[in-house]
C-alpha cells in the first residue's frame, strides 16, 4: 500500500469519477454528491485517520478548533452605541446582562438591529463595529 505522502498527493490528479471510487474505499460507503475539492478533504482526512495508531475523535477536533477562535474583546457595560436609521436615531447602552433599547434590555445588538430595521442583520455591522468588505 502506497505511503500517505503518495495517496494525498495522488488526489490532486484524481478526476471526479476516480474521488468517487477511492471515497468509496477508504469510508466503505457510496460517495456523498460534493464537490471535488471537499471530496478530496473527506478522503485526505479519512487516509490520515488511518494512518494513525489511534483513531481521531471529530467532536474533540471541533471542541479545539472552537477553542482556538480569538476571542471578541468584551464590551463594557455603559458603552453607547448610536445610529441613525430611516431618519431615527438609535441609542443602545451596554448593560451585564444584553443591550438596552427602548426600556428593553436585549441580548444582543443583531436582535435590536432586527427589531429596528424589521430583516436580519449583524448587530456589529449595524453598528459599525465591523468592516464591510469591499466585493
Amino acid at each position: 500500500m502506497p505511503k500517505v505522502d503518495e495517496q494525498l498527493a495522488a488526489l490532486a490528479t484524481m478526476s471526479l469519477a476516480q474521488l468517487r471510487e477511492e471515497w468509496a474505499r477508504v469510508w466503505k460507503s457510496p460517495a456523498p454528491r460534493f464537490t471535488p475539492d471537499l471530496l478530496r478533504l473527506g478522503i485526505a482526512y479519512r487516509l490520515q485517520q488511518d494512518a494513525t495508531a489511534r483513531k481521531i475523535d471529530p467532536a474533540k477536533l471541533l471542541r479545539k478548533a472552537s477553542a482556538a477562535k480569538p476571542a471578541r474583546s468584551p464590551i463594557k457595560p455603559g458603552t453607547e452605541f448610536i445610529r441613525s436609521w430611516n431618519g431615527r436615531t438609535i441609542t443602545v447602552t451596554a448593560e451585564e446582562g444584553g443591550f438596552r433599547f427602548d426600556e428593553h434590555v436585549y441580548p444582543s445588538l443583531s436582535a435590536i438591529a432586527k427589531q429596528v430595521t424589521g430583516a436580519h442583520w449583524s448587530g456589529p455591522r449595524f453598528f459599525g463595529l465591523t468592516e464591510r468588505i469591499a466585493a
